[in-house]
């Protein structure tokens, strides 16, 4: 156990990243300061609850980032298909947000800010190389733009900080497309995926959870920009054959080739879901690495992980 000297204060402390992120800080003996809008949110013994409101107005960040030395900022608004959200909205809440966040921490004496950006900071859903964190960012929606110019504000505001690039993140309650995933490999039918042979970076919420606390226990990364996955990227094919898998399934996959797919998902208005499996989004981790983090899960153990999470939850509720 560490000395229970360091407050960390959490933003967006009761969402999916949020709650095993504090748990996993309680564990290993750091006093918690969980800023939410969730009045009912439950949080471990001796964890300080601040509510914040909707970051739609600013908010003063002064009185609750006082006396906190380290800052992870995971709140604000997350992918989703920006079609429907204007682009002013996703600056506010992202990129305004953590300019006003960052700028009250370096007033305060923070000692580090984590700042939870994304990939989509760097790349737009595909990408024809693998990335790293040397090539030029170029975000190619809202979210993305929204997102690279709140690293910006991190950078000029003075606290000293990390930024951390997340690929999609599987875990308990997954969202967006990684919950549209699971929700398909559960069915009880083939599925077409047999020919999407397009490999694709995950993250499980472990490996996540990992590399903030390795970021806040490393000095070396401070001042630095890392994109975060699970080790080895997985094909389309190989996620479902896992998702399967780890059912104690067939993977039960029909080839078909990939521009039917394409144009079927387009007819029915999911073309975002074929922009996020049919091109390939693999991340280099190897700058991550070669700092000195080892991931605790590879992707099939975490996806096995996750459905054993979901299986339990299920029980809960039927027996309740």
């Amino acid at each position: 156990m560490r000395e229970q000297s360091n407050i960390v204060l959490v933003t967006g402390a009761s969402g999916f990243v949020g709650r095993p992120l504090i748990e996993a800080l309680v564990r290993v003996g750091y006093r918690v300061r969980a800023a939410t809008r969730d009045r009912t949110a439950s949080f471990p013994t001796g964890v300080e609850r601040v509510l914040v409101p909707d970051f739609i107005n600013p908010v003063d960040w002064r009185p609750i980032v006082r006396g906190v030395d380290i800052v992870v900022h995971l709140a604000g608004l997350a992918h989703a298909d920006t079609s429907e959200i204007p682009e002013t909205r996703f600056d506010r809440l992202n990129r305004g947000a953590t300019h006003n966040l960052s700028t009250a921490a370096a007033q305060a004496g923070v000692q580090r800010l984590v700042f939870i950006s994304s990939v989509r900071a760097q790349s737009g859903p595909s990408s024809s190389h693998p990335l790293r964190e040397g090539d030029e960012p170029c975000p190619t929606d809202a979210y993305g733009r929204s997102k690279l110019a709140a690293e910006m504000a991190v950078r000029a505001s003075g606290v000293p900080y990390t930024i951390l690039r997340p690929v999609v993140i599987y875990g308990p309650n997954p969202r967006a497309n990684m919950r549209t995933l699971v929700r398909l490999a559960l069915l009880p039918l083939p599925l077409p995926f047999g020919g999407l042979t397009s490999r694709r970076s995950l993250l499980g919420i472990a490996n996540l959870v990992s590399v903030i606390l390795f970021a806040l226990a490393t000095p070396a990364t401070a001042g630095e920009i890392f994109l975060v996955a699970d080790p080895h990227a997985s094909t389309i094919q190989e996620i479902f054959t896992m998702l399967r898998q780890v059912q104690g399934r067939r993977p039960g996959l029909v080839h078909i080739p990939p521009n039917v797919i394409r144009l079927g998902l387009t007819a029915i208005g999911c073309r975002p879901l074929w922009d996020r499996i049919g091109g390939e989004l693999v991340v280099d981790t190897g700058k991550l690495e070669a700092a000195g983090w080892r991931p605790p899960l590879d992707t099939f153990s975490g996806l096995a992980e996750t459905l054993q999470q979901r299986r339990r939850r299920s029980s809960v509720q039927i027996a309740g």
